[in-house]
């Protein structure tokens, strides 16, 4: 079954036995852009119609703020996008974006993922986070650590929503996220890379 084929938190929360819980756990400070992204960002709001489709959304708006935040990461963490997740039958796919712990192989091989980022297609956000959770449950399992939080990210490319699964229970973020306040959005994704930079190193988040 595919990671797309769950359509809601609560099929993924009966399937697999997860408890669902709602608070503010992001504590974030707000992170100022580069002016270089400024510039690029904004000219590509004023002058290209960025939400007329997911493509664009995805190349013009999702993925340039992911690597933006990723950019202080990346001694530690590989940043996928588009690569295959296989737990088993039940449990693959192939997320839209994927931070995982940086391999000793190199750059080519997938390691612990511990971030998952999925575009809301045509906007819903509850098919979205279905989709989420499943592939956070897997990331679970194939870490075989129940215990250290697995985070995720659901946009649509104007709205970014946060979530983490540890041990049996899953957190949705209360308060989302805009691009019309990118240094409150880019502190929020920092949050979300800097905890799972600390979990790897067993400090609790």
């Amino acid at each position: 079954m595919a990671f797309s084929d769950y359509k809601n938190i609560s099929q993924v929360q009966k399937e697999f036995g997860i408890k669902f819980q709602e608070e503010n756990f992001i504590v974030a400070e707000k992170l100022d852009p580069t002016p270089n992204f400024l510039t690029e960002f904004e000219f590509t709001r004023e002058n290209i119609d960025v939400f007329t489709s997911e493509a664009s959304r995805t190349d013009l708006i999702i993925t340039p703020i992911l690597r933006e935040v990723y950019k202080r990461f990346h001694e530690q963490y590989s940043f996928w996008i588009q690569k295959a997740l296989t737990y088993n039958d039940k449990l693959n796919g192939t997320p839209d974006y994927m931070i995982a712990t940086r391999s000793a192989l190199g750059k080519t091989v997938l390691d612990l993922p511990l971030v998952v980022i999925v575009e809301a297609k045509k906007n819903d956000f509850e098919q979205g986070w279905g989709q989420c959770l499943a592939e956070l449950f897997a990331a679970q399992k194939i870490n075989n650590d129940s215990v250290t939080p697995v985070y995720g990210i659901v946009t649509d490319g104007e709205l970014w929503k946060f979530g983490k699964l540890a041990g049996d229970t899953f957190t949705s973020n209360l308060e989302g996220y805009t691009v019309g306040d990118l240094g409150e959005l880019f502190g929020a994704v920092n949050f979300i890379f800097l905890a799972a930079s600390r979990n790897t190193l067993h400090v609790a988040v």
